[in-house]
Parts: structure tokens; C-alpha cells; sequence
């Protein structure tokens, strides 16, 4: 009763925050989303918890397909054409490593997924408008 009332909580602030982000704050909640998604399916491979890394894995890929469908590559060119192949690469991976169980390309993504975040957090708030994402 308590989980269940806490994941309501959750929930409803989750849906508050994203509601109030900016577009560049929404990539950025996509970004955490993903990472959080890829600690619990690397714990769960650790734990050899199928299921969870099932979960958790297919997640994360969500994620990376959304963070892939709001490239704007008219807008952002090259760097958009980059992150396209980036998040494919990203998609294989995470397919191999549920595949064959291993949080080493887990761990792959994940930091490929950090090195963008820092990238994307270090964008000065005057360009969010010229990014490589769309606003939609």
C-alpha cells in the first residue's frame, strides 16, 4: 500500500516537472532516464534477474529510440547525423548485451550516454533554440 501510494507521489511529480522543462530540460530528464534505466538492468544482470534486465534494458532502449526521433537534422547537421548513427550503434548494443547478458556493454552505452548528457548540459542557454534536437 505504501509502494503503491509513493509510486503515485512519483508519478505525479514526474509529470509536474516534465510539464514546467523546457524542450532542452526534456532531453536532459531523457538523458537521466536512460542512465537510470541502465544502472538497474546492469544491477539486475549482476543478479542474474532476467526479467528486470529484460525490463530495464527495453526501457533504456525507448528512450534512445525517442532521444533518436527528435534529432532535428535540418537544425543541427552534422551533429544530428552523428547522434543518428550514435543511438543506432547505442540500439545494437543494447540488443547484444540483453541478448547475451552483459553489463559490459551495458556499461558501453552508458557512458557513451554520459559523454552526450555533459555535452548537451554544457550548451549555453542562448543556443537551446539551434540544437540538434527538435522542439516538438
Amino acid at each position: 500500500m505504501i509502494n503503491k501510494a509513493l509510486n503515485q507521489y512519483k508519478s505525479v511529480d514526474l509529470n509536474t516537472a516534465v510539464e514546467a522543462a523546457s524542450p532542452h530540460q526534456l532531453i536532459s530528464m531523457l538523458f537521466r532516464g536512460t542512465l537510470e534505466a541502465l544502472a538497474k538492468a546492469a544491477g539486475a544482470i549482476e543478479r542474474k534477474d532476467i526479467q528486470l534486465r529484460t525490463q530495464q534494458i527495453n526501457k533504456a532502449t525507448e528512450i534512445i529510440v525517442n532521444l533518436k526521433g527528435s534529432l532535428n537534422f535540418e537544425q543541427g547537421g552534422e551533429v544530428a547525423e552523428n547522434l543518428d548513427s550514435l543511438y543506432d550503434y547505442m540500439l545494437r548494443t543494447l540488443m547484444q548485451a540483453n541478448r547475451e547478458n552483459d553489463a559490459t556493454k551495458v556499461k558501453e552505452v552508458s557512458e557513451l550516454i554520459v559523454t552526450i548528457s555533459e555535452g548537451w548540459s554544457q550548451i549555453p542557454s542562448e543556443e537551446h533554440q539551434t540544437t540538434a534536437y527538435s522542439e516538438s
